[in-house]
């Protein structure tokens, strides 16, 4: 059942659980979330990246995810614009079909992400669509924007109030530590939890964890075994995890796990059959080994048998 995004994260946002957003490139990703989801009974947000949507194409994307909507009635589902970059790509999305858009203005200063988030709000509301938006700099790639650790700026609790007074957003992202992609946290991970509480203190809405990775050892060692190299970085563990939802996160964004899992059980077999050419004999089992990840997520955020 294809829902705002606003309808999952309201109900986890009350009963204080947090729900996964998985990121898809293709079928067999796809796939995978909506078999989870229903091993698992969770909700689920979907989503795709301006870099996914011009691989697979808008149309596709849409309507991948309606027809495995349409599969699983019983599944609620959001389907997500992941890191929109501008007013006219998340209007794009929306009268696609996509019920959820994330605006990210954070790299422009807080007047102008204020103003271009107000404007992609009030259109997306006009049409039933509900809005994420972010607030300080996470280190790491989104896509193509590269963002520094010296750039990198926690969210500020003071302007977060105020950023949700002003633009009526229905869910943060506030940057409390966290990096995308698999290379980061080589030392010791931190997280600034105490600020993610203030945070939530002041907005009271829905908020959401960016760059939440975890890299389970299991995966991390399949991929390495199979000739992968994660350059000895580490993920967010799931212990942070638990314990970001208990301080109010509601959306947790999850891309790198399923790749790495996807592509470490693709390795393996081709390195036991040089022989082997047809897909789905290297699709099945990454199809499996991302829908183990993603039902393990979900009991972890607590978001399993919420439906």
């Amino acid at each position: 059942m294809l829902v705002s995004g606003s309808e999952i994260l309201l109900k986890a946002h009350k009963e204080g659980y947090g729900v996964g957003a998985f990121n898809f490139v293709n079928f067999e990703m796809l796939n995978a979330i909506f078999n989870a989801a229903n091993e698992a009974q969770s909700p689920i947000i979907v989503q795709a990246s301006e870099g996914a949507i011009k691989y697979m194409g808008i149309d596709m994307a849409v309507g991948l995810v309606k027809i495995l909507s349409a599969r699983y009635p019983h599944i609620p589902v959001a389907l997500n614009l992941d890191h929109g970059t501008s007013f006219e790509s998340c209007k794009k999305a929306i009268d696609s079909g996509f019920t959820s858009v994330m605006i990210d203005a954070s790299h422009h200063c807080f007047e102008e992400n204020v103003a271009i988030t107000k404007e992609v709000v009030e259109y997306a509301h006009s049409k039933g669509v509900s809005v994420e938006a972010e607030l300080g700099r996470l280190m790491g790639i989104e896509d193509n924007i590269s963002v520094s650790e010296q750039d990198a700026v926690l969210v500020n609790p003071d302007e977060a109030e105020e950023f949700v007074k002003q633009t009526q957003v229905d869910c943060l992202a506030p940057a409390i530590g966290t990096s995308h992609g698999a290379f980061k946290f080589k030392g010791e991970p931190k997280l600034d939890f105490a600020r993610l509480q203030e945070v939530k203190r002041r907005t009271n809405i829905p908020l959401v964890l960016h760059g939440a990775s975890a890299i389970p050892e299991y995966v991390r060692e399949s991929f390495l075994s199979t000739g992968g190299d994660l350059k000895g970085s580490k993920g967010v563990p799931f212990e942070f995890l638990q314990e970001a939802v208990k301080g109010g996160i509601n959306k947790v964004n999850t891309d790198t796990d399923l790749r790495i899992a996807f592509m470490a059980e693709v390795r393996r077999v081709a390195n036991a059959d040089p022989t082997q050419f047809d897909l789905r004999k290297f699709f099945t089992p990454g199809m499996e080994a991302m829908q183990k990840v993603i039902v393990e997520r979900m009991k972890i955020l607590g978001s399993a048998q919420k439906i």
